[in-house]
């Protein structure tokens, strides 16, 4: 899949997590996530990528990344962090998920894999909202509720400590 195909994708299901919760209403604390974030991202293997960083506005403690540099952590996992390393940890590790495409390449969603294929093939027709692009949406959303494969968790795991680790922290 092309880069633009990517983040044709991951915007879309930024979108939807967006339309589910909210960003913190707070310009000085998303300025700071995404200034580390940025940095974090720098030292990845795909810093050339539209990197973009935000706090949602929901207590529980968990953070996501969707395709082609999007990246958010929850108002409650900040709340129970210590100090900035442990936030560049937690966005290196998913810089790193989008880094390997592990929403792109994952094989937990069957019909995923046709649908990527299928939005490979229309992406070469401008129409943005195309129904197979809808259908690659709806699945990669549905990976966010149920998770990726431990494989893919481990790797983040440890290419995340690697980048975080060149960026300084």
């Amino acid at each position: 899949m092309s880069e633009k195909g990517e983040q044709k994708i991951g915007g879309d299901v930024a979108a939807k997590i967006l339309g589910a919760s909210r960003l913190v209403d707070d310009a000085e604390l998303q300025k700071y996530v995404n200034k580390v974030g940025v940095w974090i991202a720098l030292h990845s293997d795909r810093p050339q990528l539209p990197w973009r960083f935000g706090v949602l506005d929901t207590a529980s403690i968990n953070a996501f990344s969707a395709p082609g540099g999007y990246v958010f952590v929850t108002r409650g996992l900040l709340l129970i962090m210590k100090n900035e390393a442990e936030l560049a940890g937690v966005l290196a590790h998913e810089v790193s998920h989008v880094t390997r495409k592990h929403v792109i390449n994952t094989r937990r969603t069957g019909a995923l894999a046709g649908l990527l294929a299928d939005a490979h093939s229309d992406s070469r027709d401008d129409s943005a909202e195309s129904q197979t692009m809808r259908k690659v949406v709806s699945a990669s959303t549905e990976i966010f509720t149920r998770g990726l494969d431990k494989k893919d968790e481990y790797e983040s795991d440890r290419l995340g400590m690697v980048t975080a680790a060149r960026a300084g922290y």
